[in-house]
């Protein structure tokens, strides 16, 4: 036996990435296959300096791989995911299709490597959106140093969230309005280009919509229970990047100064905050094909009891779902779980 895995989805911008980072990481599978369904089986997919031709996943047998990245939509997650863990086979998901089951650990390594230890009540570990992923890492060190109370985050997600044809949407209009020939809106409900959509999702019954309910409940699920968090999710007019403005109240005194310095030594995250330069911070732009989580401008919030204000921002592609899941596996791997395959 030798360690071999399959990604699942491997032709979309997620599956893409996954094995982009899969290859510049090192991981030490003896082969790495590439899934899709039938209408894309033998695309020509990247990985390294390799190309890989796209299997039909509905042929595939999974009995004889180790662990399974899934990067599909969450219809087919679900379609797939059980199966194929029942076929003995770790998932490690990122689509939204099993964050919320009790029994399948939501993970960010940095922020609750311990967790990964409950992927055997089902074989299947999520993980979240770069969304939720830059928020948890820089909130982690505050919590366990000063205890996080409350939170409100005003997120500025780019396009790449919802996908190639949306990205291209924000193309072709920007393209457009230059020569009065914008195209009517088609993957977002109104004018993307030169615009923010103070909407991400579906709107509930409460007025909040599912985007910034997920991200109040994946921060609790990861990092405490106990947390309250209030978000608005916003579209704007970037092709990759997230950045979030964030206002945090704690249970015990902790100065911006005090907070610059946790920041700076915590895993994942680069702290900018060169108050005496006009520009000392990062923007959506700079975070693009970086890996780190970039924290910039924390200072004290004097409207509340022991508040501190920040600005993050990170690639939510190579920062985010497709990151943590390939942490997720390193973290397997170092753990032993590889053991027996990397033997043979």
């Amino acid at each position: 036996m030798a360690l071999k895995v399959a990604v699942l989805g491997a032709s979309g911008m997620v599956g893409r990435e996954i094995l982009g980072i899969l290859a510049e990481r090192g991981f030490p599978a003896a082969e790495t296959v590439a899934l899709t369904s039938r209408k894309m089986m033998g695309a020509e997919i990247s990985f390294g300096d390799a190309t890989l031709k796209a299997k039909d996943v509905d042929e595939y047998d999974f009995s004889d791989t180790q662990v399974c990245f899934m990067a599909t939509a969450d219809s087919a997650a679900r379609k797939y995911g059980n199966a194929i863990a029942a076929a003995g086979c770790i998932v490690i998901d990122t689509s939204r299709a099993f964050r919320n089951d009790p029994q399948v650990p939501l993970m960010v390594p940095e922020v609750n490597a311990a967790a990964i230890e409950g992927y055997a009540r089902r074989n299947i570990i999520a993980v979240p959106d770069g969304v939720t992923c830059q928020l948890v890492r820089t909130l982690k060190p505050l919590h366990d140093a000063a205890g996080v109370v409350r939170v409100v985050v005003a997120t500025y997600q780019s396009v790449s969230g919802e996908g190639q044809r949306a990205i291209d949407e924000l193309w072709t209009q920007t393209k457009g309005i230059y020569v009065n020939q914008a195209p009517e809106p088609k993957e977002f409900p109104r004018q993307i280009a030169f615009n923010v959509i103070p909407s991400v999702d579906e709107v509930m019954d409460d007025g909040f919509t599912e985007e910034e309910w997920r991200l109040s409940n994946e921060t609790r699920k990861i990092i405490d229970n106990d947390i309250q968090v209030v978000a608005t999710c916003v579209r704007v007019p970037t092709f990759v990047s997230v950045g979030e403005a964030v206002h945090v109240e704690l249970a015990q005194p902790l100065p911006a100064a005090e907070a610059r310095a946790l920041l700076r030594e915590s895993p994942g995250i680069l702290l900018i905050d060169r108050r005496e330069e006009e520009d000392g911070y990062e923007t959506p732009i700079g975070a693009v094909g970086e890996w780190a989580t970039y924290v910039c401008r924390v200072r004290d919030d004097v409207t509340v009891e022991n508040g501190l204000a920040m600005w993050i921002v990170a690639d939510d592609l190579r920062n985010g779902a497709a990151m943590c899941a390939v942490q997720c596996a390193e973290l397997l791997l170092n753990r032993g779980v590889f053991a027996e395959a990397l033997a043979g």
